[in-house]
């Protein structure tokens, strides 16, 4: 399947496969779609019954306190915020600033605390009547103002501001981002308000730079449990259609083909969250896409398309010497005998202006910097890990080289969602070989497309 079409269609049908069940699916899912009729993000310009789908689907579990306190648990985000905030005080002080999607408000709180002047605190669901409690009883009611609302909604003069001018904010924070940086899409939102409401070149945002990144891993235990968990699935469909002929005369085999696809897609094409070990990464992670906040745009945001410089990737995977020793009578594959699959993860800076407009910026003089890859240890959004449907296995002596391109897609029917497409080449050589010298082994080009849920 090499067609963009094709690769929206993969990942259109993934869901558990309880959620199947429903026989209105298929007839329902246009007129339901988790996008507005022009594949934006419903916010932006959905009609009420996007908007109540996107609320459903997205929105409503961000209004319970419990999954607040999951974000809010998450030490390495709660430090990187807090020390790019409270550690700048100086660029906060007398400040407007804004914090879409403020959630329980504790960042609003933190930009009070640090001197802003005044506090616009933009949150879409009814977690802003816990956010405007949390902001009086904290003491700074007097600086954050709480709006509950969609900030594409907003307009400049609520904020003292007048459209087409300069913006009436210095600072915008926001935790936007999702799995893999991208999904969810709260990306588009934060564009938007800078766009409408940032002042252009003096303006700071927190986060200010993100980074995504690659890198084949072994992760063999779950890539098994998946296969393992599909075949299952598929042993119990057989004997499904098999009672159901003997006992009710009804012969469900016509639906198999459809029903393996969809168990396919679920158990071994969509992606896993993770929390891998630093030494189950294989050779070093590429960075794929690379995104100022200041001037990246809704294009950008849209996902890594095919033929852009940053989604190739060459990966150098090299099994141990001939001559070393294995301890305990390990495997003769070396620490990492097989490639399970690839690892997606982000990092988030907040630093300095680095565009040519806003040399005029306050200078950050202490960064910060959030990570979510494993060298950093636990965080809530972890890694997704891509499994391979078939192993790699890493040769003690031998190199394997994986090269091929990565494309992330927003899916056309939940714009708050993304697709993966990954095509691939694997080859070995002897360790001693340069990178483009002689080969022991070519494979053929492998090309899946995943889904990230």
């Amino acid at each position: 399947m090499s067609d963009e079409r094709s690769m929206e269609v993969e990942g259109e049908g993934v869901a558990p496969p309880a959620a199947a069940a429903d026989p209105t699916a298929a007839s329902s899912k246009g007129a339901y779609r988790n996008a507005s009729a022009s594949g934006e993000i419903p916010s932006y310009d959905g009609d009420d019954r996007a908007r109540a789908t996107d609320f459903a689907n997205y929105f409503c579990s961000y209004a319970q306190l419990y999954h607040q306190k999951q974000m809010l648990t998450d030490h390495k985000r709660m430090e990187a915020y807090y020390a790019a905030i409270m550690g700048n005080s100086e660029v906060f002080r007398d400040k407007v600033v804004m914090d879409v999607g403020t959630g329980s408000g504790i960042l609003a709180v933190w930009a009070a605390h640090a001197g802003a002047r005044r506090v616009y605190a933009v949150e879409y669901t009814d977690m802003a009547n816990h956010a405007r409690k949390l902001v009086e009883e904290n003491g700074v009611g007097h600086v954050v103002t709480v709006i509950q609302g969609a900030v594409e909604d907003i307009s400049p003069e609520a904020l003292g501001g007048i459209e087409g001018e300069d913006g009436p904010v210095d600072i915008i924070i926001s935790e936007w981002m999702g799995y893999f940086l991208l999904r969810e899409s709260m990306l588009d939102s934060l564009i938007r308000a800078r766009d409408k409401f940032l002042k252009k070149h003096t303006g700071l945002m927190f986060p200010s730079h993100t980074t995504m990144y690659f890198a084949p891993v072994e992760d063999e235990n779950e890539r098994k449990t998946s296969v393992s968990e599909y075949t299952n699935s598929m042993t119990d469909w057989n004997d499904f259609v098999e009672s159901t002929k003997t006992m009710y005369g009804v012969d469900m085999g016509p639906l198999h083909n459809a029903f393996q696809r969809e168990q396919k897609e679920y158990y071994l094409l969509s992606s896993r969250w993770s929390e891998l070990r630093p030494e189950q990464v294989l050779a070093q992670p590429v960075a794929v896409k690379y995104l100022d906040m200041c001037t990246c745009t809704l294009e950008e945001a849209r996902g890594l398309l095919k033929g852009n410089p940053g989604g190739a990737f060459d990966f150098d995977v090299v099994g141990e010497d001939e001559t070393a020793a294995t301890e305990g009578g390990g495997p003769v594959g070396g620490r990492h005998a097989v490639v399970s699959g690839f690892a997606g993860w982000f990092t988030a800076d907040f630093k300095s202006r680095t565009d040519a407009d806003g040399a005029g910026a306050p200078t950050v003089a202490h960064p910060s910097v959030l990570s979510t890859g494993p060298e950093n240890g636990y965080t809530h959004w972890g890694q997704q890990v891509f499994h391979l449907l078939s192993n790699v296995p890493v040769i003690r002596g031998q190199t394997t080289r994986i090269n091929g391109e990565l494309e992330v897609i927003r899916n056309k029917d939940n714009a708050r969602l993304y697709n993966c497409r990954m095509r691939f080449r694997t080859s070995r050589r002897r360790n001693e070989e340069k990178k483009d010298g002689a080969v022991l082994m070519q494979g053929p080009e492998v090309e899946e497309v995943y889904h990230i849920p």
